[in-house]
């Protein structure tokens, strides 16, 4: 069993960008038509000040964080899991060159199933170069024993 012991655990605190190049490439990739996310001009004639992060960028990003133990501290076997659930609360729009502030802890840890699956809820922080709240990712880790 995963120890409870380890809820309010920061587990990641790094700083991060995206080029412009990425954001593209990112757009594109997952169908993105608005031209915003692909175009600078389109991007500042919208409003904004250069290429905004498209939807579900900041999961892309928070990947990119330095490598980590926890999941082995925890007991997590790598085999043994999947991506269980992800959500995003957006506070304001980060763009291309933005440095991002990720700062992930531990929020829970349940299990069910009597204890055939366990629970790890992660939640993640993201603020940009002035300390404004960008937004804030949720998700679960779904570790199953036996």
């Amino acid at each position: 069993m995963i120890d409870k012991k380890h809820i309010g655990r920061v587990i990641a605190d790094f700083h991060t960008s995206a080029p412009a190049s990425q954001l593209r490439f990112f757009a594109k990739a997952t169908g993105q038509t608005d031209p915003v996310y692909i175009d600078e001009a389109a991007a500042r004639d919208a409003g904004h000040p250069g290429l905004p992060l498209p939807p579900t960028f900041l999961f892309s990003l928070e990947l990119t964080q330095p490598p980590s133990t926890w999941r082995q501290e925890l007991g997590i076997r790598p085999d043994r899991i999947l991506h269980g659930e992800q959500s995003f609360d957006y506070h304001r729009m980060a763009y291309a060159g933005d440095t991002l502030h990720f700062k992930t802890t531990i929020t829970d840890i349940y299990d069910k199933k009597g204890g055939a699956l366990e629970f790890v809820v992660r939640e993640t922080r993201v603020a940009n170069q002035d300390g404004e709240h960008v937004a804030d990712l949720r998700s679960v880790l779904v570790h199953r024993n036996g």
